[in-house]
């Protein structure tokens, strides 16, 4: 009779426990969504600076045609297409947690090489600021200044590419992972409202930032 009494007080102290946190785990995975929300959001942002800036701002400055800009965004949309099929696997080998850590950190890298595609342009020509570029007339120099920023892009948007197209394996392993079946088609739903976020909050802000600069 003790042993009874003893295992189901045990039995009711770990039922206890379990439900205490359930209840703390269940709040932080609403967190994790959040999370997941503003990295999606960050990820189409991101993508899109490209086309809301080059007719105004980077075609002048490395003498860009619509030629130009169509091979650097075919040639995004097929690495991130052929990274995609890799991606999966590299996050099921990882990790959630080191997954996304590689997948933000790449991208941000090549987000951040897109802002010195002009810096190595103007240095590789040998010349001294963007007006030089913009004023440059010389057939020669100016298929130079196309060839090497073009390429820098393709570069850019190949890094780019790789890091992003971890975002949507992550998100989908870690609502699998971390939410029970009733909350994950929700989990995932805000989650992939962030792209939408992202494509409606490009066009209101990338423009503005681009001209206070």
């Amino acid at each position: 009779m003790l042993n009874d009494l003893f295992t189901r007080s045990k039995t009711e102290k770990t039922t206890c426990l379990i439900n205490v946190e359930n209840d703390r785990m269940t709040q932080f995975r609403w967190v994790i969504c959040i999370l997941l929300f503003f990295a999606t959001t960050i990820n189409y942002l991101d993508r899109q600076v490209l086309s809301l800036t080059w007719s105004e701002f980077i075609a002048p400055e490395f003498h860009w045609n619509d030629n130009h800009y169509g091979t650097i965004t075919a040639l995004f949309s097929i690495f991130y297409a052929i990274s995609m099929l890799f991606a999966g696997r590299f996050v099921d080998w990882i990790g959630i947690r080191k997954g996304f850590f590689w997948a933000i950190g790449v991208w941000s890298v090549g987000a951040g090489m897109h802002a010195g595609c002009g810096m190595i342009t103007e240095w590789w020509i040998g010349v001294s600021g963007k007006q030089a570029l913009i004023n440059e007339t010389n057939v020669l120099v100016v298929g130079k200044i196309i060839m090497v920023s073009v390429s820098l892009f393709i570069i850019s948007r190949f890094v780019l590419a790789v890091g992003e197209s971890a975002n949507f394996p992550a998100v989908i392993k870690a609502t699998a992972e971390f939410f029970p079946k009733k909350d994950r088609a929700f989990a995932q739903s805000i989650a992939n409202a962030g792209t939408i976020v992202g494509a409606m909050i490009a066009p209101v802000s990338i423009p503005v930032i681009e001209y206070n600069q």
